[in-house]
């Protein structure tokens, strides 16, 4: 330091700046920004999202013929236990009708209408006869042979063929015959003539029909699934019974 007078002189230092300073201020300057960086890629939608995004357009009819079909089950599962005859002889008389209108379309000619007459009385059988019989005779069977293994179900076919079956069809064949008028020697010749082709054909029929019952339904919804096997079986009931009646020998005394 240099002094002169009362003050202390200090030396300045200068900051040479070189010519390529001003290249670098530069460059920094007009550098562009960096640009950002983009965003990550949304995740994959997962399957349950995928389904969820269709099922909207499935949903309701679906949902709606599944609830109508489960509403009719669980009503009528209800009725069969709240009122198992009624509801039972309803189901068979209903069966009987469509079967005996089926098999009329199918025997009668163009030229012939139906013969509504005939449906009423095969209706009436099925609500008399046909419904309460199953609804006792399968409540009483599940007391006799309760077991379903395979030796009891074939017991239980037989006694189906043995017993209820040729008893049924006498009934089936004498209710029909006597609704019509025909007299007790009709009946009896009509029993000799169509019973026994008729036990015969329930041979071929039902032991199946009858194994699936017996060994995999349960005792009170028996009668319902042996309706509905019954239905090809009731179309040739109902022509059976609607076969003219056959001709009866009079013997006159002289």
């Amino acid at each position: 330091a240099l002094h002169a007078g009362s003050r202390v002189l200090l030396p300045i230092r200068r900051s040479f700046s070189t010519p390529w300073s001003h290249v670098r201020s530069h460059l920094h300057s007009t550098k562009p920004p960096s640009a950002p960086l983009p965003p990550p890629p949304p995740p994959p939608p997962s399957s349950h999202a995928a389904s969820a995004r269709f099922t909207p357009a499935f949903t309701p009819t679906t949902r709606r013929s599944g609830s109508i079909g489960s509403g009719v089950v669980a009503w009528y599962l209800g009725s069969i236990e709240a009122r198992p005859l009624l509801t039972k002889s309803i189901t068979a008389a209903t069966i009987y009708t469509v079967a005996d209108l089926t098999s009329q379309m199918i025997t009668l000619p163009p030229e012939e209408s139906l013969d509504l007459i005939r449906t009423l009385r095969m209706a009436s059988y099925g609500m008399l006869f046909s419904g309460p019989s199953l609804h006792y005779w399968f409540n009483f069977i599940s007391k006799v042979v309760p077991k379903k293994d395979v030796v009891s179900t074939f017991k239980k076919m037989f006694l189906g063929q043995a017993v209820y079956g040729p008893i049924i069809n006498c009934i089936f064949f004498s209710y029909n015959a006597g609704l019509q008028g025909e007299t007790i020697p009709e009946i009896i010749a009509r029993l000799k003539r169509d019973i026994i082709p008729t036990i015969k054909s329930g041979l071929i029929y039902w032991p199946l029909c009858d194994f699936i019952t017996f060994k995999f339904i349960p005792v009170h919804l028996q009668p319902l699934v042996s309706n509905s096997f019954a239905f090809l079986w009731t179309i040739y009931l109902t022509y059976m019974a609607g076969l003219k009646k056959p001709g009866v020998k009079v013997i006159t005394s002289s």
